[in-house]
Formats: C-alpha cells, sequence, structure tokens
C-alpha cells in the first residue's frame, strides 16, 4: 500500500472545491504548523544558545526558580503527552480500516507528541537559566496551537460528529489543554513582566538556595525530578564510590528546621489560649491540626488518588482476559456513505476494547498510581519529621523552665522526660505516617467490595465476609503482640541489670569463684524473658500466617459458593479480575489492625505531654527570659513582681519568649558594696513546708562570703534561693545591677557535659590560653590531663571516659572559675577532693586566682579550717541564718560557736594527719585511670596490628575494595545466625516455605484450568482454546463445572495449613538462634579471663547484651520472614508469566540488570544512612537528658539561649538524616514499582501477541501484578537485613574470645578436702604479667610466709603490689616461677578450686542487688548462726537486725542503701563467712573512715588470730605491727624482714616511705 498523507484510495481527497477548510486532510495538515514551528525555533535555542547562556546566571547546582505556575504546567503538559497518545492509537487505528495509508490521522498526533516534550525539555532550560523572554516562543506555539484545534473542533461539530466519536473527545479534550497552557504562559508573563513591561520583575532564588549547606533539594526541583527522586540520583550512586557522610547531606531547608516548625506550632498552640477560654490547657492536637493540617490533607488527596488507580489494575485485567479472542472487525457496511470527512472514526467505546489500549492504560494506570502513594508518602514523612522537630523544641523550651522542685520532688523524672523524647514524640511521628490510612482504608475497603459484587454478584459478599470476621481477630492478635512486648521489656531490663552488675563486679566473682552462680541468675531472667520471646514469636507468627491465609480463605469461599448459586459460569476475567480485588483489598485489613494500634498509642502520648506542658515551672523572675545577648538599656523600667512564686501554668502556658529580657534597673537604695541581698526571706522547695525561714542575709561585693553549717541546715538551698530556682514564699532577693547576669555556679554534684575537657571548662567562653592553665593549675588537673588518651581534648561524660568523683568535681569548679564573672558561687567544692588538693584549690584558685580578680565568691563548706580565710561567714542551722559576720564579730559575739567550731577544727586536724599518711585519694584515682587506659592502649595497639594485617590481605585495589567491603551482606553471618537456630528448623523452614509457594501456584493455575473449562472432557490445552463457546448450559455442564471444586478446596487447605508452617518455623528459628546465642555470649563472657575486662570497655561489652541482642531477639526474624516470602512471591511470578509467554524472558533481562543495578546502589547508601541516622540520634537524646540534670548549672550560668541552640542543630541534624533516608527508601520504591509496570506491560504486550488461553493471560497479569507490590520489599528487606546481620558479626567476634583455662592440670579429687590447712606461702621466682605481649609487672620474686603469720606489702604506686595479690588467686599469666600453699602449686590446680579456698577483702567494696544473705554466701551453704557469726564479727549485727528482713533484707544496686564504710565491713563480713585459712586484703582501708578502719584492724587481729593474713597497704602505719613487711619497688622485691628490724635501718625504703608519709 502507497504511502500518502492524504490517501489515494478516494479521488477527492486532494480537492478543495466545498472550501479549503472543509477537507479534512487540509485541516490536518494546519494542526501540523505550530508543531513544526515550535520544532524549528526551538531546536537551535536549545542545541547553540545554551553554552553562552548558562554562564551568566550562577545559581546554586542548576536550581531551581519556579515561574508562576511551574507545577499546574508540568501537570497539563503531562496530560498532553496522554491525550496525544490516545490520538495517535486512535489515528492508528482509524487507518488500518481505510483502504490505503492515511498519514494526516497520525502524523500531526505524532509531531504534537514531539512538539509537547520539547515544549517541557525547553522550558525547564529557560527556567534553570532563568531567562523568561525565550518564553515567547511557548507562547506563540500555545496561540497557534490553540486556532488550530479550535478550527478542527469547528469542523468537526459542522459535520454532525459528537461524543460518541473518540476522535471528537480528543481534539476537545486539547482544545481545553492549549488554552490553560495559554493562561498559564499569560500568568508569567503578568507576574514576571519580561515583555510588554517596562520594567521587569527582578527575581531572586530562595534563600535555601543561596546557602550552599543546604543539600536536600525536594521542595526546589521540577515536578518530574520530585515525582521521581531525580535529584537523589547523584548522592545514590556515589555513596557506592565512598560512604555519604554528614557533611555531604548538609543543612535542612528553612521550612524544615525545628525552629521554624516549632515556631508555627507554639504559634496555633498560643492561638487556642487567646481565642478559647484562657483557664482550659490548649489542646495539641488542634495545634497540631492548625500547624501541620495542610500537608496531611494534601497526602492523603494523593493517598485516595493513588487508592482509586489501584482499582484500575483488575478492571484493565478483566477486559484484556474477556477481549483477548473477541473479534474485533466490526460491520462496516453502509458505513462509508456517512462517514465524515470520508474517514471511518473510531467509536469511544471501541477503544476500550482494543487490548493493546488497555494494556498501555493499565501501564500507565500502574505508574501513575505508584507514584501518587510515593508522593502521599513522602509528604506524610515529611509532615512527621516537621512535627517531631516542633515537638521536641517545644518539649526542650519546657525543660529549660521546669521548676527545680518538680525534677528534686520527683514528680518529673530523668526517665520520663527521656521517654517523652524518645518515645511519644516518636510515636506521635509515626501516627502522622500512617494517619492517611486512617481515612482512605475505608473508601479502599468499600470501593473493593462494591467492584467485587458488580463483578460476582452475591457470593462476592461471603468473601469479603470472611475477610471483614477475620479482621477483628487480627487487631487482637495486634494488641497482644504490644502487650507481650511490653513484658519482654521489662524482663531483657532486669536481665541487663543483672549482667551490668556481674561486669562491674566480675573481679570480685572471679577471685570468689562464684561467676557460675551469678551467671545462672541472669540465665534465670533469660529464660523468662525467652518465654516472653515465645509468646511474642507465637502472636507474630499467627499475625503473618492470617495475613497470608485470609485472601486463600476469602478466594475459597467466594469461588466455592459462586460454583453453588450462582447461575452463570464464572468467566476467567472475572475470576481473575476479582483475585486481584482480594489481594489488595488484605493490605488494609492488615494494616488497619497497626494504624489503629497507633493511633491509640498517640492519644496516650498526646495526653503525657499535656501533662508535661502544664507541670509546674519556675518563678517568672525578671531576668528569666533566656536569651545571652542582653539589652543594655537601664533606661527600661521595669516593674518589680510582689512575690515570685512558681505558677502553676494551667492556664497562661507561655511557649519561649525569644525576645531579648531587660535589665532591671538600679533601685536608689542598692549601694554598689553588696552584690546580693535576701530580705525576710522565706522559700521552698513545692510542699507547702518552708525549707528556708527568715533569711536577712547580705555578700559583701568583692569579698570572700562563707556559709557553713551542719548537714541539711539549707547551705545548698541558700545558694539556690539566691539563683532563683527555689520558689519564694515571701521576702525578696536584690542583686546589685552588674552582677545578676555575670553568674558562675559549681554545684554540690558535678555536672558535665558530653564534651571534650576542654569544652566542659571553657563552657561556651571565648578560649584564653593562659587563663586556662591558671585554672587548670589552680585545681591541680594537669597531672589528670595528662594521663587521658587525648589529654584535655578527650571526650568525657557519659559517652566519654569516666572519671572518678573528685575529678569530675574539680572540672565543675575549673569551670567555674574560668568564666569571666562578677560572682562565683562554689557549693561545696571539696567535698570529693582529698586534703593537699583542696588546701591547693583555696590557696591556689579561690585566695589568689578569684581574690585577685576582685570577684565576688560565695562558698559553702564543711571544712572549718579555711574560715580564717574568709571575709564575711554565715553561719545557718535548721534552715535559717544563725549567725552572721566576720570571724572576729563571731569569736567575741558568740563564743559557744566559735568553741564550737574549734573542737570540729582540732578533729579535722587528726583526719588531716591520718589523710596525709595514706597514699591520698587522688593518687588512686590517678592509677584507676592509668590502669584503665594502659590497659586500653595495649588492646587498641594489638586491634591496630590485626586490623592492618585484615587490610594488606584486602587491598587489592584501592577504591574497588572499600567498596565491596561495604556492599557485601555477610553471608557468613547469615550462616552463623541460621546454624544457631538448629539445622532442622532451616531445613523445615526451606521446605515449608517452597511447598507454600508452589501450591499457592498450583491453586491459581488451578483456577484458570476451571473457569476456562468447558463441558466436554477434552484435554486442558483444549479446554482453554474453547474457553469462547459456553452456550449450552444443561445439567451435565454444570455438574461438570463443579467436579473442579474439591481439589480447590484441598489445595486451599494445604495452603493455608503450609502458611501455618511456615509462619511459626520461621519465628521460631529466630527464638532458637537467640537463645544460642546468647547463651553463647554470656558464657564466653564470663569465663574470659580478666584482662579482657581491662581491655574491653564496659559499654562495648553491654552492647553485645542490649541492643545487639535486642536485634537478634526481635528484629532479624521478621525481617528474614519478609524477605524470603517476597522473593519466593517475586520468583513464583515471573516463572508463571514466563511459563504463559515464554516471549517474556527476552524482556527479562534487560529488566533484571535494571534491578540489579538499582539494588545495588540502594543498598550501600541505605546502609549508610541509616547509620548516620543511628548516630545522629544519640547525641540528641544525650543532650536533653543532661539538659535535665545540669538545669540549675545551666540557669545559673545563664547559658538557655546557647543549649537551645545546639538541641536545634542536634535535632535538625537527626532530621536530616532521617529525610534522606526516607527519600532513599522513596527513590528506592518509585524506581522498583516503575520496574514492575513495565513487567506488567511486557506481560500483557506478550500475552496479546501470543496465542495464550484466555484463563492462563489473566492467571500471568494477576501474578504480574503483585510482583509490583514485593520488590521493592525484596531490596528494602535485604538492606535491612544487612544492617541487622551487624549485630551477629558484634555477638560473634566476642564469641571467639580465650577462655580462662579453668582446667587445671590436677584432679579435683586430689586435693585435699581441708586444702589450705595451715596457710603456708612459698614464693619461688615469680615472674607475672598482665599478657604475653606485655612487659612482667613482677621479676623474680622469692618470699616465703609462715604459716599464720601476719604480713605487710608496701610499695610506691605501681610497684606491683596489687598484682601480688592477684597471682595467689592464678587471675594473672604466671609465666616463670611458682606459688605454693601448703605444698600445692597453685598453677596446677583447677581454678574453681584455688579460688574457692582463698579469701580476699578488695579496695572498692563490692555489693550486688538482692538480699544480705545472697551478698555473704551466695552458695547457700552456710547456717545462719554462721552468718549472724560474721556479722557480729565485722559489728554489723546489730545494723543488719534493727533492718526489715534481717539477713534477707534488700541490698540495692551497687549496695548504694549501705555507706562506703558499711560496705567495706560487709566485704570482711563475706570473708571471714569462708574460713579459709588465708587472707588477703588488698588496699582494704583506702576509702573508709578512721573509725571503720578501727574496727577492720581489730576485727583481723581477733578473728584471723591464727590465720595467714596478707595485707597489702598504701597507708604503712597499719602494717607496722606486721611480722613481716615485704616492700617491693618496680615489680622487684627489695626488702622483707619484720617492720621494727626494718625501722631501725635508716636507709631501708619501708623508713623512708614510713618518714615520708608521717
Amino acid at each position: 500500500m502507497a504511502l500518502s498523507f492524504c490517501g489515494n484510495d478516494r479521488g477527492d481527497a486532494y480537492s478543495v472545491e466545498k472550501g479549503v477548510l472543509d477537507n479534512g486532510c487540509f485541516v490536518d495538515a494546519l494542526n501540523l504548523v505550530p508543531h513544526v514551528f515550535l520544532l524549528f525555533i526551538t531546536f537551535p535555542i536549545l542545541f547553540i544558545g545554551w553554552g553562552s547562556q548558562s554562564s551568566k546566571v550562577q545559581i546554586h547546582h542548576n536550581t531551581w526558580l519556579h515561574f508562576p505556575g511551574h507545577n499546574l504546567r508540568w501537570i497539563l503538559t503531562f496530560t498532553l503527552l496522554f491525550v496525544h497518545v490516545c490520538e495517535i492509537a486512535e489515528g492508528i487505528v482509524s487507518n488500518t480500516r481505510m483502504g490505503s495509508y492515511h498519514l494526516h490521522l497520525f502524523m500531526p498526533a505524532l509531531m504534537g507528541f514531539i512538539a509537547a516534550t520539547t515544549s517541557v525539555v525547553y522550558y525547564h532550560n529557560i527556567e534553570t537559566a532563568n531567562f523568561p523572554k525565550l518564553l515567547l516562543a511557548l507562547f506563540i506555539y500555545w496561540i497557534l496551537a490553540f486556532f488550530t484545534k479550535m478550527i478542527k473542533l469547528w469542523k468537526f461539530a459542522e459535520a454532525k460528529m459528537g461524543v460518541n466519536e473518540l476522535s471528537f473527545c480528543i481534539t476537545a479534550l486539547l482544545v481545553v489543554l492549549y488554552g490553560l497552557l495559554m493562561a498559564v504562559e499569560i500568568n508569567v508573563i503578568r507576574v514576571r513582566k519580561y515583555v510588554f513591561f517596562a520594567n521587569p520583575q527582578r527575581v531572586k532564588p530562595p534563600e535555601d538556595l543561596q546557602d550552599l549547606g543546604v543539600r536536600f533539594l525536594q521542595p526546589f526541583v521540577n515536578l518530574l525530578s520530585k515525582a521521581t527522586y531525580w535529584w537523589m540520583n547523584p548522592l545514590i550512586i556515589g555513596a557506592h564510590k565512598r560512604p555519604i557522610e554528614l557533611k555531604k547531606i548538609g543543612k535542612l531547608p528553612i521550612a524544615m528546621r525545628a525552629l521554624t516548625n516549632y515556631m508555627r506550632l507554639k504559634d496555633s498552640y498560643e492561638e487556642q489560649r487567646k481565642t478559647e477560654d484562657p483557664e482550659k490547657s490548649p489542646s495539641i492536637w488542634k495545634s497540631m491540626y492548625r500547624a501541620f493540617g495542610g500537608p496531611i490533607l494534601l497526602s492523603s488527596t494523593f493517598r485516595y488518588m493513588a487508592d482509586l488507580l489501584g482499582f484500575a489494575g483488575p478492571l484493565c485485567i478483566s477486559g484484556i482476559v474477556k477481549n483477548l479472542h473477541n473479534s474485533t472487525d466490526i460491520d462496516r457496511t453502509n458505513k462509508t456513505a456517512n462517514m465524515p470527512f470520508g474517514v471511518d472514526f473510531m467509536s469511544s467505546t471501541e477503544l476500550l476494547k482494543n487490548t493493546s489500549v488497555l494494556a498501555v492504560l493499565l501501564f500507565l494506570a500502574l505508574v501513575l498510581q505508584r507514584t501518587f502513594l510515593q508522593a502521599s508518602y513522602y509528604v506524610t514523612i515529611e509532615t512527621g519529621i516537621n512535627l517531631r522537630g516542633a515537638l521536641l523544641a517545644m518539649i526542650y523550651n519546657k525543660i529549660l523552665r521546669l521548676s527545680t522542685s518538680n525534677m528534686s520532688m520527683g514528680e518529673m523524672t530523668l526517665g520520663q522526660i527521656n521517654n517523652l523524647v524518645a518515645i511519644e514524640t516518636n510515636q506521635l511521628m509515626w501516627f502522622l505516617f500512617l494517619c492517611p490510612n486512617l481515612w482512605a482504608m475505608p473508601v479502599q475497603i468499600i470501593m473493593g467490595v462494591i467492584l467485587l459484587y458488580y463483578l460476582l454478584g452475591n457470593s462476592a459478599l461471603i468473601g469479603a465476609g470472611v475477610i471483614l470476621l477475620l479482621a477483628p481477630v487480627q487487631y487482637l492478635i495486634a494488641t497482644k503482640l504490644a502487650n507481650t512486648q511490653k513484658s519482654t521489656l521489662d524482663y531483657s531490663t532486669d536481665r541487663l541489670k543483672k549482667t551490668t552488675e556481674i561486669l562491674k563486679g566480675i573481679k570480685l566473682l572471679k577471685l570468689y569463684a562464684w561467676e557460675n552462680i551469678f551467671c545462672d541468675r541472669v540465665e534465670e531472667t533469660r529464660g523468662k524473658e525467652l518465654t516472653s520471646l515465645k509468646t511474642f514469636a507465637l502472636y507474630t507468627s499467627m499475625s503473618i500466617f492470617l495475613n497470608a491465609a485470609i485472601p486463600i480463605a476469602a478466594v475459597l469461599a467466594t469461588f466455592v459458593t459462586h460454583a453453588y448459586i450462582e447461575e452463570v459460569r464464572l468467566s476467567p476475567d472475572k475470576a481473575f479480575a476479582s483475585l486481584a480485588l482480594f489481594h489488595i483489598l488484605v493490605t488494609p485489613l492488615f494494616l488497619l489492625s497497626t494504624v489503629v494500634r497507633f493511633a491509640v498509642k498517640a492519644l496516650v502520648s498526646v495526653q503525657k505531654l499535656s501533662e508535661f506542658l502544664q507541670s509546674d515551672e519556675i518563678g517568672d523572675d525578671s531576668w528569666r527570659n533566656g536569651e545571652m545577648y542582653m539589652s543594655l538599656e537601664v533606661g527600661k523600667k521595669y516593674k518589680y513582681h510582689e512575690n515570685t512564686k512558681a505558677i502553676n501554668r494551667k492556664g497562661r502556658y507561655r511557649m519561649d519568649n525569644y525576645e531579648q529580657p531587660m535589665r532591671r534597673q538600679l533601685r536608689p537604695t542598692e549601694t554598689e558594696d553588696v552584690a546580693v541581698e535576701v530580705n525576710d526571706g522565706s522559700f521552698t522547695w513545692g510542699s507547702n513546708l518552708s525549707t528556708l525561714t527568715d533569711i536577712n542575709i547580705r555578700i559583701p561585693t568583692g569579698q570572700l562570703t562563707m556559709i557553713v553549717g551542719q548537714v541539711g541546715c539549707g547551705k545548698s538551698s541558700l545558694l539556690l534561693a539566691m539563683l532563683g530556682e527555689m520558689q519564694t514564699i515571701s521576702g525578696k532577693v536584690y542583686w546589685s545591677n552588674k552582677n545578676r547576669y555575670s553568674v558562675a555556679y559549681a554545684a554540690q554534684k558535678s555536672w558535665l557535659l558530653n564534651a571534650t575537657v576542654e569544652e566542659n571548662i571553657t563552657f561556651g567562653s571565648p578560649f584564653n590560653k593562659q587563663r586556662y592553665k591558671e585554672v587548670i593549675d589552680a585545681c591541680s588537673l594537669q597531672p589528670d590531663i595528662d594521663l587521658l588518651p587525648f589529654g584535655d581534648q578527650t571526650e568525657i561524660g557519659d559517652r566519654g571516659i569516666n572519671l572518678s568523683g573528685g575529678q569530675r568535681q574539680r572540672i565543675c569548679v575549673a569551670r567555674a572559675l574560668y568564666q569571666n564573672t562578677n560572682i562565683v558561687f562554689l557549693d561545696d567544692p571539696f567535698s570529693a577532693l582529698d586534703i593537699h588538693l583542696s588546701d591547693h584549690l583555696m590557696q591556689e584558685g579561690i585566695l589568689k586566682f578569684l581574690q585577685d580578680d576582685k570577684r565576688t565568691v560565695v562558698l559553702v563548706t564543711h571544712k572549718l579550717q579555711y574560715l580564717i580565710h574568709a571575709d564575711w561567714i554565715i553561719a545557718m542551722k535548721d534552715g535559717s541564718v544563725l549567725r552572721e559576720g566576720t570571724l572576729k564579730d563571731i569569736q567575741t559575739h558568740d563564743v559557744e560557736l566559735y568553741e564550737h567550731w574549734k573542737t570540729l577544727m582540732n578533729r579535722q586536724d587528726q583526719e588531716l594527719e591520718k589523710e596525709t599518711e595514706m597514699e591520698s585519694q587522688t593518687t588512686l584515682e590517678r592509677k584507676t585511670l592509668r590502669r584503665a587506659f594502659y590497659s586500653r592502649e595495649a588492646k587498641n595497639h594489638i586491634d591496630d596490628e590485626d586490623e592492618e594485617e585484615e587490610v594488606e590481605e584486602e587491598d587489592d585495589d584501592n577504591m574497588s575494595t572499600t567498596t565491596s567491603r561495604r556492599s557485601k551482606i555477610q553471608w557468613k553471618m547469615c550462616c552463623r545466625y541460621l546454624s544457631s537456630g538448629g539445622f532442622l528448623m532451616v531445613f523445615l523452614m526451606v521446605s515449608s516455605k517452597l511447598a507454600k509457594h508452589s501450591v499457592m501456584v498450583a491453586i491459581d493455575y488451578w483456577l484458570a484450568a476451571w473457569t476456562s473449562s468447558n463441558p466436554h472432557n477434552q484435554s486442558l490445552d483444549d479446554a482453554f482454546l474453547n474457553s469462547t463457546n459456553y452456550t449450552q448450559n444443561d445439567d451435565t455442564q454444570i455438574a461438570q463445572h463443579r467436579s473442579y471444586v474439591p481439589v480447590f478446596i484441598i489445595l486451599c487447605g494445604a495452603a493455608i495449613a503450609l502458611c501455618l508452617i511456615t509462619s511459626l518455623t520461621v519465628e521460631f528459628l529466630g527464638v532458637a538462634a537467640a537463645t544460642n546465642l546468647h547463651h553463647n555470649l554470656l558464657n564466653k563472657i564470663i569465663h574470659a579471663p580478666i584482662r579482657f575486662f581491662d581491655v574491653t570497655p564496659l559499654g562495648q561489652i553491654l552492647n553485645r547484651f542490649s541492643a545487639d541482642t535486642n536485634i537478634i531477639d526481635q528484629h532479624i526474624p521478621p525481617t528474614l520472614e519478609s524477605l524470603t516470602r517476597s522473593t519466593l512471591l517475586c520468583l513464583s511470578a515471573i516463572g508463571v508469566i514466563a511459563f504463559v509467554t515464554p516471549t517474556f524472558l527476552i524482556a527479562l533481562v534487560p529488566l533484571s540488570v535494571a534491578f540489579y543495578f538499582i539494588q545495588k546502589y540502594f543498598r550501600v547508601a541505605s546502609k549508610d544512612l541509616q547509620d548516620l541516622d543511628d548516630s545522629t540520634q544519640l547525641p540528641l537524646l544525650c543532650h536533653f537528658s543532661e539538659t535535665a540534670e545540669g538545669l540549675t548549672t545551666i540557669r545559673a550560668f545563664r547559658h538557655e539561649a546557647r543549649f537551645k541552640q545546639r538541641m536545634l542543630e542536634l535535632t535538625d541534624t537527626n532530621n536530616t538524616a532521617y529525610l534522606f533516608l526516607s527519600a532513599a527508601n522513596r527513590w528506592l520504591e518509585v524506581r522498583t514499582d516503575y520496574l514492575g509496570a513495565v513487567i506488567v506491560l511486557t506481560a500483557a504486550v506478550a500475552a496479546i501477541w501470543s496465542t495464550s488461553q484466555s484463563g492462563l493471560v489473566g492467571l500471568g497479569l494477576t501474578y504480574a501484578l503483585t510482583v509490583t507490590n514485593y520488590l521493592n520489599w525484596v531490596v528494602r528487606n535485604l538492606a535491612d537485613l544487612e544492617v541487622q546481620m551487624a549485630a551477629v558479626k558484634k555477638v560473634n567476634s566476642f564469641l571467639s574470645t580465650e577462655s580462662e583455662n579453668y582446667e587445671g592440670s590436677m584432679d579435683f579429687s586430689q586435693v585435699p578436702e581441708d586444702w589450705p590447712q595451715h596457710g603456708e606461702i612459698k614464693i619461688h621466682d615469680l615472674c607475672v604479667r598482665y599478657d604475653s605481649n606485655l612487659k612482667p609487672v613482677l621479676k623474680q620474686v622469692n618470699a616465703h610466709i609462715n604459716p599464720g603469720q601476719k604480713v605487710g606489702i608496701c610499695g610506691r604506686t605501681g610497684s606491683g603490689k596489687s598484682s601480688l595479690s592477684l597471682a595467689f588467686f592464678n587471675m594473672v599469666d604466671v609465666f616463670e616461677g611458682k606459688i605454693v600453699i601448703d605444698g600445692i602449686d597453685i598453677c596446677k590446680l583447677p581454678l574453681q578450686t584455688l579460688r574457692s579456698r582463698l579469701s580476699i577483702i578488695l579496695q572498692d567494696p563490692v555489693l550486688f542487688s538482692g538480699s544480705i544473705r545472697l551478698n555473704l554466701d551466695p552458695e547457700r551453704t552456710c547456717t545462719d548462726d554462721r552468718l549472724w557469726e560474721a556479722l557480729e564479727i565485722a559489728q554489723l549485727k546489730n545494723m543488719v537486725k534493727s533492718l526489715p528482713g534481717g539477713l534477707d533484707a534488700v541490698v540495692t544496686e551497687g549496695g548504694e542503701n549501705f555507706s562506703v564504710g558499711q560496705r567495706q565491713l560487709f566485704c570482711l563480713a563475706r570473708a571471714f563467712v569462708r574460713k579459709s585459712s588465708i587472707l588477703i586484703m588488698d588496699e582494704a582501708t583506702a576509702s573508709i573512715d578512721m573509725a571503720t578502719e578501727n574496727i577492720l584492724q581489730k576485727v583481723v587481729m581477733t578473728a584471723f588470730a591464727d590465720r595467714t593474713v596478707v595485707t597489702i597497704a598504701h597507708l604503712v602505719s597499719s602494717i607496722l605491727e606486721a611480722e613481716q613487711v615485704l616492700v617491693f619497688s618496680s615489680g622487684t622485691l627489695v626488702e622483707s624482714d619484720s617492720a621494727p628490724n626494718l625501722l631501725a635501718q635508716e636507709n631501708s625504703l619501708f623508713s623512708i616511705l614510713v618518714r615520708t608519709h608521717k
């Protein structure tokens, strides 16, 4: 057939006798003109002019100034493209009906499509270059196109064509679209005035884009990039080359920052208070709706569109299957007569019967549905994140104004605040994510049921009924799941507590050989936790089972009833359309239970938040307005409130003032020589009892004021009252003008930030090197700093190094000294310091450093010996001021008090002597620090070497190895995990999964055979061929039709049973693996050598037991289940499609390649972003708890604004990471969804072109539809599993730890029952080291200790004294020589035997939570009498008797409910309960006071009179009576003799030690 534009089958094709415009072909040619014009003009501009153009405009990246009507233009252009596609399709179909080719039927449409595509590319480039003048070309094009199409429409109307003809409809649509685009163009001219106006409008890009730090471009890119997340490509693909870091994801756009959203939420919260009843507390729900309702409505709209488009899938399948073999030849006789323009136009209904058209429509519907769905997800997630940021800021501002009494009276605990931050805000965020589902789902369910009814009649209602009946069951299971999870959490908290205790007291447990007893305690709790986990697993598997079984049950019920009650045979098109509908219906029902559960949780969270926001605030003081820079105009009058009580702010709850506080004006009575004055003050901590009464004091400016008094008499409260932290009942506090903003404060309980030492000291002030050095020297911090691995740049605080109490306190004092403030408040800065440091701090820090600066110092102290330095003294008693004045005043006026002080001073002087003799507490603290680092460094050193070796092995080519090492899923770890679960379970899981999916395919195949069957018993293939002729309807046919039912029922039953088995096996495989991994981990760690605990930070070990165990317990099983299910579903779907239409396999190759690359890039990027999200969350949570702990300090320093700023930064950083993570998930889902749509399209096209039977085509298409749902889950779950397997890897790395050698070379039976009988110790050439690659700590030691001898061991710090005590218990590596006790070499003994026969009292007293009995005798081998006897010897009997429960009285964690001295005595009793003939005391008197020590010494002398006692002393005076003294110096024994003999030698090391310490 020859080609011709107007066709050559009619003679009058080119005639214009009736008028040019009445020739249809010419009208079509006219329609070509605008398109050709546009292509002609734009191509040169696009290809040539661009290079020179774009260089003039420098906007961030190549972004993104939107012209007015930007989004509308994109939407209209896409609609235009779609209509053009329909026009092309219609033209081609009409063309096939003509005698020859009529190019004019589809050529203009094709050109229109090309022109529309060009227009949008052209527009995008103009917009990017911000050069609107070039838009004129588009303006002209829209006008021309509009008018040419109008002419065509007019001619169609003249020819009496109407809505029935498709061509008429399409032309009308195009006229509307061109008209709208023209209007958009006119609007751009109107707004930007780039032409026809004298002064065009100058436009700047949005503020965010001028800031190069903003990398989150979703709000700024064009619509296409928004919908497909195209702008994410560089980030995600780049992640493969190098990891994504915080720098790479930059800052948030202004609209998404926490501050912006906080202001929005706060405004809507405040508005309610103004407009509604002021007394009523504002509703958080309303505020949330007002601030964030808009985006939620937008998201819901997207969601509705997506849901409605979702139903296009089943309908298109129905249409395709129905019309597959129907002939489309329609009788065309006597049509020619009334053919307008001589063309056989297609009717509108015919189009929807054309299978190819339906296939394309199905593809477009899928693409659109998925785009809308992802857009809806994205909008809700972004809103959720914005809400969370706003709520966090709201909570933080409230924390900064919480009244102190709330915190101290326990009304508001740190735990509650942390829960608000970590749990409640997230609950609300999640609720927002899921909230569009609340109203979208019911609509989806109703629509689905209506469509089912339309397809299947009454039987559909039965299927829907099954689904609806089982939905409440799902809800029930969901609530049960939540409850079980709660109880699991309780058990795991308990288990963690016990594990922590074991790890903290591991040294003691090993020395006493009790590790197994305590290990069993943990195992017992773990047993309870596992029972709870099993219940959890059961409910989870039920939930998964129902989700899989409900559609099968519904399909079964529907089709069986249909076979028996309906007259009409079930046709393939209806069967498979309804099958697809059932799949659609299940998702909302499954999710509905989750959404309802989250809604309930959200209600609870909002309730908690409201209560928190209503809680008491600190008294409104004139200076309480929380901004750092203060306005300096004193001229602003400020009327002082008569009384500043804390107001319970139910009514007038103010969010925050970002305004600057006003300075208070100088009162005329105030003179500058008084810094602070309190008149008739009465203050309380919130209960109605006043803590301080009748306070009249003044603090002189520039002098040292001391506040003294007994414990609990209100000294600290007085400081806080002056700072405005207490509630004022009556009276006033006056500050002289220049002082109030200039206070430094060191609290009694030291408070550190999670930051470096330097940041803790400078605390936001500028760094001044000389000043900093002076402060460090004054607080004698230099030696401590020298010990830290990175000096003063070492992180300290919760997440950093744990410092001792004294070190922490000195840093807090240093912070107060460093601040350049007029007033310094020091609250008992000496409490945790030993005497040397106290003196040094007093002399250098307070008297010299502060007084030289003429700063006003207020010092609370118990150390009366410093009173002589005070310029002014305030003595307190029982909450009121006893005396005020100088020391001289008090000496003359209150002799009694002065004498009382004198006696106290004498007593303190005696303690001073005792302390000076001792190795001071500070030295001890430094020792612990040194030990911790020495060992940790050694460990790091070893680790580094290991890593270097690994890198060398792997380092083939630099770039690729880093990526391969990051992107590999740890298959080895997967195998490790599965093998922990047991091979039987793994086999069961794999086989049941495969069987289940095979049966599912069999059900659908059988359905295809059944619906395509025909009356005569032919082979299946023939049955398919004759699927169209079922006209006769007799009994045999009905019977034949029903004969398929039994097999169908059996298959469905089998599938449901298999669903149950698979869901159970996966979950219980998870429980088995969790059980084994935890058991092995606990045993490995408890039996590890003590060195392991020296070099591994406690936090790291605890992490294995908390976070990692939690992942293994609860997160891996569902991920594994979901991954295997979605993978098998996709594979079975692809298998079925390939079976129905083998040609599909050709298309599968490029699709697989695309899928491989998408998942490969995504997994790497997702892992990085997940890590960033996790790592940015921790600092945020820490900052909250830190602030809550240090409230008084932050407020005293007036640093609220700085902390707020920090919180906003941390929130934004975390939100950025989370936004990027969710955007990356959208990126993946859009791509996999489009791939799925392409799979559906190729499957449909292959089916239409092949000669497959309609039943099988329905089967193939239904399966293709499921692929779109599950492809992205495969990738998401792979990525999740990869992250979660890291937990298995970490646990596994600890499982390779060496255990101690518990066996020994001697058999247990060879050791005498009562060994050691005498307690004789011989040490031969003993050499000891802590690890085989470290230097020896003891060298060639020889000594002999007779039975019952009292031996003292002394030496300077680090001389090896304690190492010797560990050697007695074989806790260190004895690599040469031996220790023989009563004739047996201890290295040959089984460890359990050796350690259970000796006793030791350690320097740090360790008690475990439980009862007193458990602490004295965990093995339960002693009688009560023996325990009471031991307590009596330790002078504790009376105290224990007075406790409720006696021996079973409670001991809290770490023995906190007893004083340190009492704890030490308990340890003594513990040693006595075990009646061994050798007792070792390792510096046991270091941490107790004089009185307790005397008791201890006495007890040891009497109770252990006949036993060998080895005392390791750092207080030389305690071993002056020893029968033998061993003096060590740097690892060698230098002197050994009785104490008097050694003292007699003038220059012996022992006498030197005694002299220097006296």
